[in-house]
């Protein structure tokens, strides 16, 4: 059976949790995720400055109608006092749970001392997570990578004060900021932080089929893990996570129809929320990620990046899936 998990007083059915990921993690998403087997989903990150809550970006990051199970919304900035006034909005907005981000290696957001920055200043980070778990009612999580660099990795420390500020779960990327995505993540820091620390920790990086989970799970000790670049365009890896942590079992790859019906209801529901015209540009890397493994891909992303309806945009999906489905039958 799937091992539940909770955060305060919110409990999960699988420990298998969908990463924030800015442009990527929308509503759309984060639904067809939980479906798929996420016990629990991230919001992606908004800025602290409630100024720019207006925006229509910001304002569809924010809107959580009707989504299900608790809402974890994510918050980033460098200034205390902004930073409780943007957990105290989002909890207003319907958030269930606030995560502060620590961890973005952006250089946009780095460059306002955020994000990852934010490792290098330890005293910063122990009034930014005090002013926040003061500031609202709902648990508080912390999302950091292992520190700013391999020759300053503080997460332990990190990882401490957060436990004494009241942090409700902590997730580690196991890489500095300065590693980016260009070196292997490393546990051996998350391993080092469950030995110290007793609340909730969630392993993030790298963790890209159901055997790296499973070793990562134990290799950290972690409660939960969490997916973020391994899901786009595979929604349904929490789904063969989970069953492979049950039964031991790896599940077959789906076929093209169930991924073409699959990224049917996928885009069906990208067009809605975000209206035809911005659907069919935000649609066309989703699709790219689903295909990019089959014969033919390259073209069909270029053939799809001009598009500019959702009837036409559809068309070119089915015909291309069927098509893969079709080669698939003469082989076999």
């Amino acid at each position: 059976m799937p091992t539940p998990f909770a955060i305060g007083p919110h409990r999960f059915e699988t420990n298998l949790i969908l990463a924030p990921m800015a442009g990527i993690s929308d509503r759309p998403f984060r639904a067809l995720c939980r479906r798929l087997g996420a016990g629990t989903t991230v919001a992606e990150m908004v800025s602290a400055s409630t100024a720019l809550w207006a925006t229509p970006k910001s304002a569809r990051r924010l809107d959580y109608r009707g989504e299900s199970g608790p809402v974890w919304a994510q918050i980033v900035g460098a200034d205390p006092l902004a930073m409780a006034r943007a957990a105290r909005a989002s909890v207003d907005l319907g958030a269930d749970i606030i995560d502060i981000n620590m961890g973005c290696p952006a250089k946009k957001v780095c460059k306002q001392a955020a994000g990852a920055a934010l490792l290098r200043d330890e005293s910063l980070v122990g009034r930014i997570l005090a002013a926040v778990v003061a500031a609202v009612t709902v648990p508080v999580t912390l999302k950091i990578r292992t520190g700013w660099s391999p020759q300053t990795r503080n997460a332990a420390r990190i990882a401490a004060l957060a436990y004494d500020a009241g942090i409700a779960a902590l997730t580690v990327h196991g890489r500095t900021r300065s590693c980016g995505y260009a070196v292997p993540a490393e546990y051996e820091t998350l391993r080092e932080i469950r030995s110290s620390i007793p609340i909730p920790l969630i392993a993030n990086g790298d963790i890209t089929t159901p055997a790296r989970a499973k070793a990562v799970l134990h290799a950290t000790g972690a409660d939960a893990i969490m997916i973020g670049r391994a899901a786009r365009g595979r929604p349904w890896i929490f789904r063969d996570i989970a069953a492979f942590l049950d039964t031991g079992i790896l599940p077959a790859e789906p076929p093209p129809d169930w991924i073409l019906a699959l990224l049917r209801e996928h885009l069906e529901s990208i067009y809605h929320f975000y209206g035809a015209s911005a659907g069919v540009r935000i649609a066309r890397k989703h699709i790219a990620w689903y295909s990019h493994h089959l014969p033919g891909a390259a073209s069909f992303r270029d053939t799809i990046n001009r598009i500019e309806t959702p009837a036409e945009q559809l068309a070119r999906v089915a015909a291309f899936f069927e098509r893969r489905l079709e080669m698939e039958t003469r082989a076999a």
